[in-house]
């Protein structure tokens, strides 16, 4: 009698499980274990506890998560730094020329780059109508690793606040203030155009044509290969239609400072002037640094 109590007080605590063939209900002692190719984890040997089922069906999600992380995580957050960085050269272009495109040639020029980079069209409303805040606009003078030579655009409200972080940022990255740099740069208009099938000589055919005074050779963000045009400021307009009317799709126009010498630089002091670079390029307040960094080197 012992013994018929016990059993039937097993039946009562392991339930009967449903077969999914018969429709008939099966004893736990009777219950078919899964196939093979699938692996049990019980982290306890003899309780009869729930066990969870792994394959490999069931990690598909975990796969899909870390493609997004580590693949479409830091594109969305290049984008949204490049969308804050448009923003403030469209802050810069009213300042300097007035909200009005078609009176300031070079707000024009960069609301088309920002929509060429699909920039939210409440974004840009929004950069222009707070661009009458007051705001104080600077170029520091700087030198980095090997002694290469920095102009860095800020824009800031908080001119202590901009200034000290610009100079933490230097000297923790091996660079520091310097005045004079600024004559080893000359502002121009440079009109970007895709690279791609077009030959040096062809290039510089192009920009005989189109009035421009040079091309270089260079990379968008992307590392896809375009080309400069280079002309004087006033005639950025002039020579941005001529490459149009040439059949050149234009990527953007506008105003940049190009030094007049570059400078090679080993590979350490290449890599430690990049970080430096890079590290000024994520401060807020900053609008653009340039460089007289040769490319190729």
């Amino acid at each position: 009698m012992a013994a018929g109590a016990v059993l039937r007080a097993l039946r009562i605590l392991r339930p009967r499980t449903l077969a999914a063939t018969s429709g008939k209900f099966l004893d736990a002692a009777e219950f078919v274990l899964p196939p093979a190719s699938c692996e049990l984890y019980t982290p306890w040997g003899s309780s009869p506890v729930r066990r969870l089922q792994v394959c490999s069906a069931l990690c598909a999600g975990h796969n899909k998560w870390s493609k997004v992380k580590h693949i479409k995580g830091p594109k969305d957050v290049a984008r949204s730094r490049m969308f804050v960085k448009f923003a403030l050269l469209i802050k810069v272009a009213v300042k300097e020329g007035g909200p009005n495109p078609g009176m300031n040639v070079n707000l024009a020029n960069v609301l088309e780059q920002c929509r060429s980079k699909n920039m939210p069209k409440s974004s840009i409303e929004n950069a222009i109508k707070t661009a009458a805040k007051p705001a104080s606009q600077y170029t520091y003078e700087a030198r980095g690793p090997g002694g290469c030579m920095l102009l860095i655009d800020v824009l800031t409200d908080n001119t202590s606040s901009t200034f000290h972080e610009i100079k933490r940022l230097l000297t923790k990255n091996r660079g520091m203030l310097s005045d004079g740099v600024r004559h080893n740069f000359i502002r121009k208009g440079v009109v970007v155009v895709p690279g791609q099938n077009i030959s040096t000589e062809r290039a510089l055919e192009l920009a005989i044509e189109a009035g421009a005074e040079d091309v270089q050779e260079s990379e968008d963000e992307e590392e896809q290969p375009v080309l400069k045009f280079m002309c004087d400021m006033v005639d950025t307009s002039k020579v941005r239609a001529s490459l149009g009317e040439l059949g050149l799709e234009i990527a953007s126009a506008g105003l940049e400072f190009v030094p007049r010498t570059s400078l090679s630089l080993s590979e350490d002091q290449l890599e430690a002037a990049l970080m430096l670079v890079e590290a000024l390029s994520d401060c807020p307040d900053v609008v653009q640094v340039w460089d007289n960094i040769q490319a190729d080197s």
